[in-house]
């Protein structure tokens, strides 16, 4: 426990805890206990506890809303590094918003609208953090992050904070330079552009009752669980392999959107694991086409 204690000195006793259930901070509502986890609030705080993992080698994973991650049922033996809450922070200037990487699109979306500002209405309906957003860039509905970014602020891998312009980013479909590791997204600057209260209020509402009438939000997901292969849609081939209600224990691939594969209640990471190679091998049988998943899959399955 002297790690614990070692934690606790850098992001303080009440943001540190040990064998914390990671089915608490995942959007598919499953996973086993990190041995650790923390609940940063500064960017001097991830820097010294990842100085302090690698000097006791200690492995550490960073997580934001936990919607896009599917964690073991073993767990995660190391530092779960989250990041939320505390580093929620959002403010408007101009036409500009900065925000936390914990910051979730909902309330910087609310930000945007109340501030008159357009051009965030496509993210306001997924359910991450800005910090996950950036990482993957982002997207539906026609709009992605690297249509508002300005710039990123990150921890790099020697440890400073350095702010890269978007240009620098290397933002592709659900790619940018930080998901080849060793950079932690603390903060963005976006830009958008002037609108109608009233008219943004509108775009939002109409995406949202689309998102509900296609997506089955009703249930536990990580949201759409494969890249999109290039000219095609994930979900149609999944849909056409005959896959829709299709998979393993109390996980299944949704009736609504084949895209999705959902935790009816209450299936194991290990059952949605399973769903998801049960996709990739039989869309590879049928239609000739290797899936990749969208997901990030921790630990040993």
């Amino acid at each position: 426990m002297d790690f614990l204690a070692d934690i606790q000195a850098i992001t303080g006793k009440n943001n540190a805890v040990a064998d914390e259930p990671m089915a608490k901070h995942t959007t598919f509502r499953v996973g086993g206990a990190a041995k650790y986890a923390a609940f940063v609030s500064t960017a001097s705080e991830i820097e010294s506890l990842i100085k302090l993992c690698n000097d006791n080698n200690v492995q550490y994973y960073i997580i934001g809303n936990g919607s896009n991650v599917l964690i073991s049922d073993k767990g995660y033996d190391g530092l779960m590094i989250i990041i939320g809450r505390n580093m929620s922070e959002i403010s408007v200037e101009g036409e500009t918003i900065r925000a936390g990487a914990g910051a979730l699109l909902s309330a910087i979306g609310s930000k945007a609208l109340n501030a008159g500002l357009a051009g965030f209405e496509f993210a306001c309906g997924i359910p991450g953090t800005l910090g996950g957003a950036c990482f993957m860039n982002a997207g539906a509905y026609g709009g992605e992050m690297k249509d508002i970014l300005v710039s990123v602020d990150a921890v790099t891998p020697d440890g400073t904070v350095r702010t890269f312009n978007v240009e620098e980013l290397g933002l592709g479909y659900r790619t940018s330079i930080f998901t080849k590791g060793g950079y932690v997204i603390v903060g963005a600057l976006m830009r958008l552009h002037r609108g109608n209260y009233d008219d943004i209020k509108a775009c939002m509402d109409e995406l949202a009752y689309k998102r509900r009438l296609k997506q089955p939000l009703e249930y536990p997901s990580a949201g759409s669980t494969f890249k999109r292969p290039e000219g095609m849609f994930a979900g149609q081939l999944i849909e056409e392999s005959g896959l829709k209600g299709r998979g393993a224990g109390d996980a299944c691939v949704s009736d609504k959107h084949a895209g999705f594969v959902i935790n009816k209640g209450k299936a194991s990471a290990k059952d949605i694991y399973d769903t998801i190679q049960l996709v990739i091998s039989e869309v590879k049988k049928q239609k000739g086409v290797i899936l990749e998943p969208e997901v990030r899959i921790i630990g040993e399955f």
